[in-house]
């Protein structure tokens, strides 16, 4: 069966919602027993991780319909709905370290995920090490006999360098180590983690999922070996998706399918028209001829999606750049991307690189295509590289 259409089947169960097509909302805490015997085989259920409505906090069917279907399209064991991104980032690294650990990550990480590994992390004894995401195979001789994990983003979504994943989990695997990457660029469509060697694979479904810029949402999938540590810790943390959030991931997901192309279609032909701007110094897109990471790109993802990043040449100033960004009238100035809505945003990365030199030539921008028709987009994109030279001159 193909993705495009088993997005639209998977985690649907109609019989049981008394032929609904999809699953209502369910807000629930307390799940109540028909009698003692009930009650004892409902904890005799959950005591065997049977899927099950046992507490409010272990998920509705509402949840595991959303849980059954991202697994299914992963290709995983088991996936478990975070109520973030950053929760789900933050929640894998938890399952899998403990004090007295070391960490490797790529150097090009999501920068809150950064900083919850610089602060949290090494708050409770874990050691944290950055290296290039472009190192592949070479990662084995990083490995300490403490690395636990290596934590990967592929492509990064600042600097979008796309890292040899299978190379680097092989040399991981070889000492036992697993392997977590942040497969928010990729989507559970266009590329597929852990058939590539990941472990343990990580989204904020606040992107592309959702797909709506309307609900915060995180997912985390595993393999079955992976599977309990996740499940512990997201236990005993208390994590918990709140069912309304739920509800619009898992209606977001069902269009995914048809949103990616577009996504895809506009991204590339966007970018290919800011290439040949004379202000623009290189335009860092995977899915671009000549691009570092198109090789492995072409190699591993079955798709692209609609963010990539800008170089600007050094005889742009900054105030140049703003005057582009004030002049635009579709694209919004804002944070996170995956949604309808096309979206520019500055971006300064080099001061969080420590494993690998980050010297763009000049200013550096985001751009998320949306679903806005292409030629919108470069006709105002056209107004706003007019008031760039306007201020330049």
């Amino acid at each position: 069966m193909k993705d495009t259409t088993r997005i639209l089947h998977a985690g649907r169960h109609p019989e049981e919602q008394h032929g609904a097509v999809n699953p209502p909302v369910y807000h629930a805490s307390t799940i109540l027993a028909g009698s003692v015997a009930d009650w004892k085989a409902q904890n005799a259920r959950r005591a065997k991780d049977e899927v099950g409505t046992y507490y409010g906090r272990y998920g509705t069917p509402t949840t595991h319909a959303f849980e059954e279907a991202i697994a299914e399209l992963e290709g995983g064991y088991r996936t478990l709905a975070y109520p973030s991104g950053l929760a789900a980032c933050s929640g894998a690294l938890m399952a899998y370290l403990r004090a007295g650990d070391h960490v490797l990550i790529a150097d090009n990480v999501y920068g809150p995920t950064r900083h919850f590994a610089d602060t949290f992390l090494m708050r409770y004894g874990v050691s944290v090490s950055y290296f290039d995401p472009a190192l592949g195979a070479g990662i084995d001789a990083l490995i300490e006999p403490r690395t636990r994990v290596v934590y990967l983003e592929s492509p990064g979504s600042h600097t979008f360098e796309v890292a040899d994943v299978p190379a680097i989990a092989a040399a991981a695997h070889r000492h036992d180590v697993i392997v977590i990457s942040d497969n928010t660029w990729g989507t559970p469509l266009y590329y597929k983690a852990i058939a590539h060697g990941v472990d343990v694979s990580v989204h904020a479904a606040t992107k592309y999922i959702v797909g709506h810029s309307d609900a915060m949402m995180g997912v985390v999938t595993t393999t079955r070996e992976t599977w309990a540590r996740l499940r512990d810790t997201y236990r005993q943390v208390g994590f918990s998706a709140a069912p309304d959030d739920v509800y619009l991931a898992l209606r977001g997901l069902r269009s995914m399918a048809v949103r990616l192309p577009v996504h895809w279609a506009s991204g590339v032909r966007l970018a290919q028209w800011l290439q040949e701007q004379p202000e623009v110094e290189r335009v860092m897109h995977p899915a671009l001829p000549g691009d570092a990471g198109h090789a492995l790109w072409r190699r591993d993802f079955l798709g692209a999606t609609g963010l990539f990043g800008v170089c600007l040449k050094a005889s742009v100033s900054q105030p140049a750049m703003e005057a582009l960004f004030d002049a635009l009238a579709l694209f919004g100035l804002g944070a996170s991307w995956g949604g309808f809505e096309s979206l520019i945003l500055p971006t300064e990365v080099a001061r969080s690189r420590t494993a690998t030199a980050w010297q763009p030539a000049g200013p550096v921008f985001r751009i998320h295509a949306g679903l806005d028709a292409v030629d919108d987009l470069i006709a105002d994109m056209v107004q706003g590289f007019a008031a760039l030279r306007g201020h330049s001159g």
